[in-house]
């Protein structure tokens, strides 16, 4: 009978093998083939909990069946529950050494329980026994990349994509870490495919590493709903219990993955503790860690309660938003970072809104809104985000008014430049500097005589890739100057030695400028076609320095080669960034939070009515 079995599985025939399985194990309840194989068939038919009970009476038969072990570490790591998986993972690779199978599912839990560099050495391992297995090559370029080894991980993907490039998102990740090494051979043709690809509606580019070069709204959210489709649809079962009735504080969860000094809670850390506690009950969902940072203590204090949700499964942090009867479910991180983003697709929360991490829609159907401003989302650009949209006054953008500058004044020696000169600078990550902003870049180092450009250095492929970019464009490699990173308050100290920040396009600088804003270092931008495009704008509108927003790349060329040439013209700028900088609304937190809390009143009030979500817009106070 076991062999009919074997046949019905053979055909995916899941329903007629349980049958004959259950009919073995009437006659025989010890039959440990049986026993183990009914495990398998509740495995893949999505039933964990019953696999495990049929697998775990198997064990005690056959304690030393390596497939077995295999097996039962697979069904706990599918409830999320790695740390019970890898003890039957080291089993059965103790057992059978040459299963490249099981030293693959090995590092995945390991590498789902952040333990990255045990996780790189199980990926390398299955790839000694099966130099071919894709699995392995894919995972290694996951790790490699959260390791910072840029160039590792692209080699790794590169060889994935040789050996199956029909693997969802694989081509626009290969895209990504180019970027990210500054890479940009081939880059024109490679992001042609990827922009055709997607719109063939093919499984090509994630949304996150999409925006660094995508200048189509409509080409984001089909981006971000191909994804979304794929990798987090919504559940048939809906969670989502109604608010509770009468007159009581409103409760918000911020859930995310960076509570720590990470450019999320840089921003958001003075809103926390900005919040009205007599209408207001906040906590925050902790699925990243404590960094021991400068941050992390006062958002400990601002909140109710900070719940780390980082080794639960999402059944049970679903359980405990209803606990919490949680009204309004913010989500921080989007498709970036620590994310969690199937919490999201079982709609836990009456209402979920999608906030800062992501600058852009999740083209989620169980996503109700999106935080934004008039500047980074126009009234004709609505029908490119999939939630509604809440307008804020002035900007979208938190920031925190206590962000701490160093007393250090640097020298231009100890940072590694020049006595004299203009100092154009940009601390934006590597990723946003496309071939084109470079180009343009190049040409105003061309035209002011001395100047030099001061980039972050963020790997040593880009920094040498980009020294071999100015050469091409017949500029010394000299004159590109990287900065190695700091504890944040140095790093502002030291925007005091540059004079203009130039900014990046398609994808322009967000925290870093209101890093440069707040150490009083003026940002020129040029504004773009998407809402990654538009938020150096935004920022600028808000702290009254809109001469600096610039519409054209030959305007915003002119406009840097100009202010650098004419310092009277510059230090006027300054003169009023200064003025601006502690009376305009941009770092004005206590007034953000008013506006963002109006913004959750109104959201709550529609919802209390048994209205729809439908667009907000929030007045200035």
């Amino acid at each position: 009978m076991l062999q009919k079995v074997f046949d019905a599985l053979q055909l995916n025939k899941l329903d007629e093998a349980e049958l004959l399985l259950k009919e073995i194990i009437r006659l025989d309840s010890n039959n440990p083939d049986a026993l183990h194989l009914m495990g398998i068939v509740c495995g893949m038919q999505g039933r964990p909990e019953d696999a495990l009970l049929l697998l775990n009476q198997c064990l005690e038969i056959t304690p030393d069946n390596p497939l077995l072990h295999f097996n039962i570490a697979k069904a706990f790591s599918s409830l999320q529950k790695d740390q019970e998986a890898i003890k039957h993972h080291l089993k059965a690779v103790e057992l059978d050494p040459s299963n490249q199978d099981a030293w693959l599912n090995y590092g995945r839990s390991l590498d789902n329980l952040r333990q990255r560099e045990e996780a790189l050495a199980c990926y390398e391992r299955a790839l000694e026994l099966k130099p071919d297995l894709m699995e392995a090559w894919f995972n290694k370029g996951k790790i490699c990349g959260e390791l910072k080894r840029y160039e590792d991980a692209l080699c790794a993907y590169i060889t994935a994509y040789q050996l199956r490039p029909t693997e969802p998102f694989l081509l626009g990740i290969i895209q990504h870490y180019k970027m990210l090494i500054c890479d940009w051979q081939d880059l024109e043709g490679l992001c042609l495919k990827v922009q055709q690809d997607l719109r063939n509606l093919e499984k090509v580019v994630e949304p996150f590493g999409f925006q660094g070069i995508s200048r189509s709204e409509s080409d984001l959210l089909l981006a971000a709903k191909i994804f979304v489709e794929t990798r987090f649809p919504a559940t048939k079962v809906n969670s989502i219990k109604s608010i509770e009735s009468g007159e009581r504080k409103i409760r918000i969860a911020y859930l995310c993955g960076e509570f720590r000094d990470q450019a999320t809670s840089v921003l958001m850390t003075g809103v926390y503790e900005c919040h009205d506690q007599s209408h207001f009950e906040v906590y925050a969902l902790d699925n990243g860690w404590n960094d021991g940072g400068r941050l992390r203590p006062r958002m400990e204090k601002a909140f109710k309660e900070m719940i780390d949700i980082s080794s639960m499964t999402d059944q049970s942090v679903i359980e405990l938003i209803q606990d919490l009867k949680i009204d309004i479910l913010v989500n921080l991180n989007g498709y970036f970072g620590e994310a969690r983003q199937n919490i999201f697709a079982h709609h836990a929360a009456p209402i979920q809104v999608n906030y800062l991490g992501f600058p852009g829609t999740l083209g989620a159907e169980y996503m109700d809104y999106l935080i934004a401003d008039s500047l980074v989302i126009p009234l004709e650009s609505r029908p490119f985000y999939s939630e509604k949209i809440a307008y804020l006054p002035n900007t979208y953008q938190a920031n925190d008014s206590k962000r701490m500058i160093a007393d250090q004044k640097f020298s231009r020696k100890e940072l590694g430049l020049p006595e004299s000169g203009f100092i154009f600078c940009c601390f934006n990550n590597n990723y946003k500097i496309t071939p084109e902003t470079f180009d343009g870049w190049m040409r105003i180092l061309k035209a002011v005589d001395g100047s030099v450009l001061w980039l972050i250095e963020d790997n040593a492929l880009a920094v040498r890739n980009l020294k071999a970019e100015a050469f091409k464009r017949g500029i010394s490699p000299d004159r590109i100057i990287f900065a190695s990173r700091l504890p944040l308050p140095e790093h502002l100290a030291r925007h005091q030695v540059a004079d203009l920040f130039l900014d990046t396009l398609p994808y322009n600088a967000h925290t870093t400028a209101s890093d440069a804003l707040w150490a009083e270092l003026p940002v020129l931008t040029c504004v773009g076609n998407t809402f990654p495009g538009r938020v150096a704008a935004s920022l600028l509108n808000a702290i009254g320095l809109n001469e600096l927003i610039t519409f054209s790349q030959e305007e915003y060329e002119s406009l840097a080669i100009a202010l650098a040439n004419h310092p009277q013209k510059l230090q006027l700028i300054k003169d009023r960034l200064h003025a601006n900088r502690l009376t305009k609304p941009l770092f004005n937190t206590p007034l953000f939070t008013k506006h963002l809390e109006s913004a959750y009143t109104k959201m709550y009030e529609r919802y209390q009515a048994h209205l729809v979500p439908d667009h907000i817009s929030i007045e200035a106070e």
